[in-house]
C-alpha cells in the first residue's frame, strides 16, 4: 500500500513518540528493578541477620550440635517468618557440605540445597542485565550467602533464596498505570500529528488543486498561498508558471487553429495514424477519398492490407523513415479510379520518439489541372497585355476623330437665316447643313460611347499595383457610408452598418472602398421603391471575415445570376457592365471569396470572404 505524505507524517510522530515512549518505560523498569532488587536484598540481608545473631545465642547456650540448631524454636520461629517477607522463598541453615541442617519448610532438611545464582553478582551488572534476568523464563532464585562462624571455625553458612518472578509481578503491578499513560501520550501524540499534518499539507493541497485545474485545460489558474514561508514562494512561482503558460497555451491554439484552417483546405488528402494503428486525424480530402477514415477507427478496418496506403503507412511505423512518393491507382467512392501520388513521414517527440505518421495523398488530376490553370493564366496574361495595347492604339485614333469631328462641326454650322442664302448671283440651300450636323452629332456620340468601353477595358485589364496592410472595416465602411448615404436618401432607403471595431482584413484600401462603394450603390439603385439596405461584419472559421451587403429589392433573375459578374453584363438600361466585374476581380486580387443570393421581389445578398488581419 503506498503511502501519502500525510500518512507518512503522521507515521512518524507516532514512530518518535512511541520509540520515546518505550525508552522512558524501559529506563524506568530498570530503575524499577534495581529498587525491587535492593529492598528484596536488604530484607534477605536482615533475615539472615537475625537467623545468624540467633545461631550464635543457641551454641552459646550448648555444644555446637545439629540437633540444637534444630530443635530451637527461636531459630525455628525466625526461619517460618522469613517466608512472610516479601519475595522471599526460604531461610535456611547448611553445613559446609552443603547438606541442610534448619530450613523454614522442616521437609528439606537433611537433603542437600542446591546452590542458587548470587544475588550480590546480580545487583553488580548493569540494569538492563539485571531486568533480562527477571524476565527470562519463568523466573529464577537468587541465593543470598552469609558465612556462619563459630570459634572462628567455618560452621556453614545461612541462605535466604529471593524469587524473581515475585519480583517480575511487583514490577509488573507498578507498570500499568505507566502503560496507561503511555498509551494515552501516544494517543494524544497521533492526534496532534494529524492535525499538525492536515495544516502543514494545506497548501499542498491547493496547489494540487490548482494543477488538476490546469491540466484540464483551465486557463488563469491562481491559488491564494499567503504564508510567508516556503510555500508561499511555491504559490508565487505556481501563478507565474500559470501564466506562462496560459499565453503559451493561446499562443498555441491560434497556431493550431491556422494550421487546421491550412489543412482544412487543403486539395491534398491527409491523415495522421499513431503507432499503435489508430487514425489520429483525418482532413475533409480524405475523408471525401475514404468515407470510413473516422478519428479513434483502427487503420486496418479502413484501408485493406495489400493497399499502397497501408504499406507504406506500416513501413514507416516499423523503420521510422519517410516513404514515398509512390504512384498508385485508388478507387473513388463513386467506383471510378484515380492517380494518386501517396507519401508517409514520421512525427517525432522532442526526444526523437515516435508519436505517430502522416499520411499524404495528393491528386495527380488536380495537380494537372493546376499546371494547365497556370498554362492559360500565362496565356491570359498574355492576351491581357495584347488587349491593352490593342485598346491604347484604338485610342488614339478615337482622340483624333473627335477632334475632326469638331472641325467638321465648324464648316457645317448653319448661318442664322431663312429658308435659301443669296451668294452673289447664285442662292444656296441649306438643309442638307443641318442634316450633316445630324450625322455628326450621332458619329461624335457613338465615338464618346466607343471610348468608354475602351477606358473600361483598359481599367479591368491594367494591372493594378496593390498595397497590402491591415484595413479596420468599420473605418472603411464609414468613409463608405457618407458618399452612400445622399443617393440612399434620395431613394428613401433605410443604410445600417454593424461592424465590430475590432474587425480587420489584409488588402487595399483603396481598392476595398471601390469594391464596396460599387455594391451599396448597386443595392440603393435596385430599391426604386425604397427599402433597407444592411451592411454586416462577422468573423468565421478558417481565419476569414464575411462581409454581407443586403438589400430589399427588385431581386435578380435566376438566370441572370451566372452572368452578373461577367464584362460589360449589365441589367440596368444604361449600366456600364463593368462594376460588378471590377468587384469579382477586386475580391479575386485579395485571396477572397465573393458569393450572392437573390429572390425576386425580395432582395439580394452578396457575401464576401476575406483573410483576416494577423
Amino acid at each position: 500500500m503506498r503511502l501519502g505524505i500525510k500518512g507518512k507524517q503522521v507515521l512518524g510522530v507516532t514512530i518518535i513518540v512511541g520509540t520515546v515512549v518505550v525508552g522512558l518505560s524501559l529506563v524506568h523498569l530498570a530503575q524499577l528493578a534495581q529498587v525491587s532488587l535492593d529492598e528484596s536484598r536488604g530484607r534477605a540481608d536482615l533475615i539472615a541477620k537475625a537467623i545468624y545473631q540467633r545461631a550464635r545465642e543457641v551454641v552459646a547456650d550448648a555444644p555446637v550440635t545439629n540437633e540444637a540448631l534444630r530443635t530451637d524454636p527461636g531459630l525455628r520461629s525466625i526461619l517460618q517468618s522469613s517466608l512472610y517477607s516479601k519475595n522471599v522463598t526460604f531461610a535456611a541453615i547448611v553445613d559446609a557440605r552443603g547438606r541442610t541442617i534448619v530450613h523454614a519448610d522442616a521437609a528439606q532438611e537433611g537433603r542437600d540445597l542446591p546452590r542458587a545464582a548470587d544475588l550480590d553478582a546480580l545487583l553488580s551488572r548493569a540494569s538492563l542485565y539485571q531486568l533480562r534476568a527477571i524476565y527470562s523464563g519463568q523466573g529464577r532464585n537468587f541465593d543470598l550467602t552469609q558465612p556462619l562462624l563459630v570459634d572462628d571455625v567455618d560452621f556453614g553458612s545461612i541462605r535466604v533464596g529471593v524469587s524473581t518472578l515475585l519480583i517480575r509481578g511487583d514490577l509488573d503491578a507498578s507498570l500499568r498505570p505507566a502503560t496507561l499513560t503511555a498509551l494515552v501520550a501516544l494517543a494524544v501524540s497521533v492526534f496532534g500529528a494529524v492535525i499538525l499534518a492536515q495544516l502543514l499539507l494545506r497548501p499542498i493541497h491547493v496547489i494540487r488543486s490548482g494543477l488538476t485545474r490546469l491540466g484540464a485545460g483551465e486557463s488563469g489558474v491562481k491559488v491564494d498561498l499567503d504564508q510567508h514561508d516556503e510555500f508561499g514562494e511555491l504559490g508565487t512561482f505556481f501563478n507565474t508558471v500559470s501564466e506562462q503558460i496560459s499565453a503559451d497555451r493561446s499562443q498555441m491554439a491560434g497556431q493550431v487553429a491556422h494550421l487546421e484552417s491550412a489543412v482544412e483546405h487543403l486539395e491534398d488528402a491527409v491523415a495522421i495514424v499513431s503507432p499503435n494503428g489508430k487514425l489520429m486525424f483525418a482532413n475533409p480530402a480524405l475523408r471525401a477519398l475514404l468515407p470510413a477514415a473516422t478519428t479513434g477507427t483502427e487503420w486496418s478496418a479502413v484501408v485493406p492490407a495489400d493497399h499502397a496506403m497501408r504499406r507504406l503507412a506500416d513501413e514507416t511505423i516499423s523503420t521510422g523513415q519517410s516513404r514515398g512518393p509512390v504512384s498508385s491507382r485508388v478507387t473513388l467512392p463513386g467506383g471510378e479510379e484515380s492517380d494518386r501520388l501517396l507519401l508517409t513521414h514520421p512525427v517525432n517527440d522532442a526526444s526523437g520518439g515516435l508519436v505517430g505518421i502522416m499520411l499524404i495523398v495528393r491528386n495527380l488530376e488536380y495537380l494537372s489541372q493546376v499546371e494547365s490553370t497556370l498554362r492559360y493564366s500565362r496565356k491570359l496574361a498574355a492576351l491581357g497585355r495584347l488587349s491593352a495595347g490593342v485598346a491604347h492604339e484604338v485610342k488614339n485614333p478615337l482622340n483624333s476623330m473627335m477632334i475632326h469631328l469638331e472641325l467638321l462641326r465648324q464648316y457645317i454650322v448653319p448661318r442664322p437665316s431663312v429658308g435659301r442664302a443669296k451668294g452673289g448671283d447664285d442662292e444656296v440651300d441649306l438643309a442638307p447643313s443641318r442634316d450633316a450636323l445630324k450625322h455628326v452629332d450621332v458619329i461624335a456620340g457613338e465615338i464618346r460611347r466607343l471610348d468608354e468601353v475602351v477606358q473600361g477595358f483598359l481599367k479591368f485589364t491594367r494591372p493594378e499595383e496593390m498595397k497590402l496592410q491591415p484595413v479596420v472595416l468599420s473605418v472603411l465602411l464609414d468613409d463608405v457610408v457618407p458618399v452612400v448615404r445622399p443617393e440612399a436618401e434620395r431613394h428613401h432607403v433605410e443604410l445600417h452598418v454593424q461592424c465590430d471595431g475590432a474587425l480587420a482584413v489584409n488588402g487595399d484600401p483603396a481598392m476595398l472602398r471601390q469594391a464596396f462603394l460599387n455594391l451599396a450603390l448597386n443595392a440603393i439603385q435596385a430599391m426604386p421603391g425604397g427599402g433597407v439596405l444592411r451592411i454586416t461584419c462577422t468573423p468565421v472559421r478558417g481565419h476569414r471575415i464575411s462581409i454581407v451587403v443586403a438589400d430589399t429589392g427588385l431581386g435578380i433573375k435566376p438566370e441572370d445570376l451566372e452572368k452578373i459578374f461577367n464584362l460589360y453584363f449589365s441589367t440596368k438600361p444604361k449600366g456600364s457592365g463593368i462594376g460588378l466585374s471590377m468587384v469579382f476581380r477586386t475580391i479575386q486580387m485579395h485571396d477572397g471569396e465573393i458569393e450572392v443570393q437573390s429572390t425576386l421581389g425580395q432582395g439580394t445578398a452578396f457575401t464576401i470572404l476575406l483573410p483576416q488581419a494577423s
